[in-house]
């Protein structure tokens, strides 16, 4: 038999933003904590690095946010929206406040992801969590008593717990080893990203703009560098592949909506270059007995609208807070995070769908078109509450915004 060699209230597998917040959140609360790690160093995987100013409120709330900014976190203040619908003069007079959104909240927050996960280990390390990294062949167990076996440094161990929590990501091997579903729709996007530094760009500005037929996003962190991303159609997936890939991902951000645009195209390759097929996935049923998932173990949201990082972290909140405040761990007790997650994830499908709408290259035929659909986002208010739910949190918006009645409003020309 496999020894047991800890008995924890709480055992999380994966050290990433979300399992690291909630294991600091936990510890902080007087609960122990082990957390399983796989890698032994995080790495540049072309993973989220913009925070919408409502999870940098989930930071606040969980305490974190000291740790990530001093770790290197850089906010963001306004959104420039050059795009080739306006001119750059008209962009750069009008841009969208995100220092102003939520009270008390500085504006959105963009970090290195490695960076990130380093400080939140720390932080949770430092409240009294056990990390064990280089962990191999995870097996979990779930139901009335809990208990996970592992791999570390060559020798076979194992841990009871109340609860084990999935924070594996994406391929989530918990959520696999449960039994646990995932639903998904299809992409309509390809998306890449690349790391760039020497980069002559207001490190409080972030851009997202549509110009011929791809959709280009800037966002900076500190000292000259940025995180760009580039989406185009699915059918045009080609060009974010092969040998030369990095090249022709600078060479589309020479762009005729950006001035000076030469500081990106010729920004200096700081990481590597990746591009995914963008789309949503989720499941119902993120608790079972025994065991939860959390972050994209539990679905993600389509990452062209950015809520990766928030969603994470309002999810290790709300499941901690469900765990500190009672002694009921079981699925029905839970329901007050499997329920919210459920419904927010939904809204955000929806947002996704309506961003795309709205930025998906259309051609140059079709300008005036894209041109009405970004009107509408100001002068329609259900419009402008799924805008404004993509920043500020999909629950500020009436439920009844996230229907296709609001999105056939801009599918449907006058």
């Amino acid at each position: 038999m496999t020894p047991v060699d800890s008995f924890d209230d709480v055992v999380v597998v994966g050290a990433g933003i979300a399992g690291c917040a909630l294991a600091t959140m936990l510890a902080r609360g007087g609960l122990s904590v082990l957390v399983l790690e796989r890698s032994t160093e995080y790495v540049d995987r072309v993973r989220g690095e913009y925070m919408h100013p409502w999870g940098v409120s989930e930071t606040q709330q969980l305490g974190v946010l000291d740790s990530l900014v001093e770790a290197g976190g850089n906010f963001l203040t306004q959104f420039v929206g050059y795009d080739e619908v306006v001119t750059p003069a008209e962009a750069e007079a009008a841009p969208n406040p995100l220092a102003e959104l939520i009270a008390g909240v500085p504006g959105a927050l963009a970090m290195r992801h490695p960076v990130a996960c380093t400080a939140l280990e720390a932080a949770a390390v430092e409240a009294g969590a056990r990390v064990v990294r280089g962990v191999s062949n995870v097996a979990v167990t779930a139901g009335p008593s809990p208990e996970v076996t592992y791999t570390a440094g060559g020798v076979v161990g194992g841990a009871r717990a109340r609860l084990v929590v999935g924070a594996d990501g994406r391929e989530s091997a918990v959520r696999r080893q449960l039994g646990i579903g995932i639903q998904h729709n299809e992409p309509r996007v390809v998306m890449g990203g690349l790391l760039v530094e020497d980069l002559d760009w207001p490190a409080t500005d972030a851009t997202i703009g549509t110009e011929g037929d791809r959709i280009f996003f800037i966002f900076p962190q500190l000292e000259g560098r940025a995180r760009l991303y580039l989406s185009v159609p699915v059918e045009l997936r080609e060009r974010l592949s092969g040998e030369k890939k990095t090249a022709a991902f600078l060479a589309s951000f020479r762009l005729a909506a950006v001035p000076n645009c030469d500081r990106l195209a010729d920004a200096t390759p700081a990481g590597p270059c990746a591009a995914y097929p963008m789309h949503d996935s989720w499941t119902t049923t993120p608790c079972v007995e025994g065991a939860a998932l959390i972050g994209d173990a539990a679905g993600f949201s389509d990452p062209t609208i950015g809520e990766g990082l928030s969603i994470a972290l309002r999810d290790a909140r709300l499941l901690g807070e469900a765990l500190l405040g009672g002694g009921d761990w079981s699925p029905a007790a839970l329901a007050s995070y499997s329920d919210e997650r459920s419904e927010r994830m939904r809204r955000l499908r929806f947002c996704a769908s309506v961003f795309t709408d709205v930025h998906i290259p259309l051609g140059p035929e079709r300008i005036g078109e894209r041109r009405r659909r970004m009107e509408l986002f100001g002068t329609d208010p259900d419009l402008f509450m799924v805008v404004a739910a993509m920043a500020c949190g999909p629950e500020l918006a009436p439920a009844e915004c996230f229907d296709h009645r609001v999105r056939a409003k801009l599918l449907t020309p006058p």
